[in-house]
């Protein structure tokens, strides 16, 4: 089941969902919208490895924004620093911005309860398109689950992205034994 905008409000309020900043008119019929954070990196090497450690480059979008190209994947965040502790939450793209040929995530757009952070986002366009710092790019669902949870992300030892930040996160593959 997912969450409507009274269920919502309700876990707001019980303290089992934070959004920060938060802002009541971003509130939907079963989603909330989430904006553009300050930053976008690429990765740095041309041809990228699984096993290894892939260094990024941050950069601050510019107030005239920035001209996203394709064949470049960008990682972008979100303004929005969320915390779910008892529903799963998806970042699904908003409609608008799916109609502008931009993708906000290649595969991960399911969060795990206790996930506290900013949602590093996958950006990949299908044509040149200019971003700007603070546009709606995202919406979050919540989902209800069944069952009682073992161990929360924000409490697993072996959790990669639990490091609270405001900047894109690379990938942490190179820490997984294969």
């Amino acid at each position: 089941m997912i969450l409507t905008d009274q269920q919502i409000l309700a876990e707001i309020e019980r303290g089992n969902i934070i959004i920060e900043p938060y802002d009541r008119s971003c509130l939907g019929t079963n989603s909330y919208d989430v904006h553009l954070g300050r930053y976008l990196a690429t990765y740095r090497d041309a041809v990228l490895d699984a096993r290894k450690h892939n260094e990024i480059e941050n950069f601050e979008i510019p107030a005239e924004g920035f001209v996203l190209q394709p064949g470049v994947l960008y990682l972008g965040v979100t303004e929005e620093y969320t915390e779910s502790h008892a529903h799963v939450p998806f970042l699904e793209g908003k409609s608008s911005v799916g109609r502008l040929g931009i993708d906000i995530h290649a595969t991960a757009g399911k969060g795990d309860i206790g996930f506290c952070n900013h949602w590093t986002l996958e950006i990949s366009v299908s044509m040149p398109v200019r971003v700007y710092h603070g546009m709606p790019v995202g919406q979050l669902i919540y989902f209800t689950v069944q069952g009682d949870v073992e161990t929360f992300y924000n409490r697993k030892a072996n959790a990669k992205y639990n490091d609270r930040t405001d900047k894109p996160v690379e990938s942490m593959m190179w820490k997984n034994t294969f």
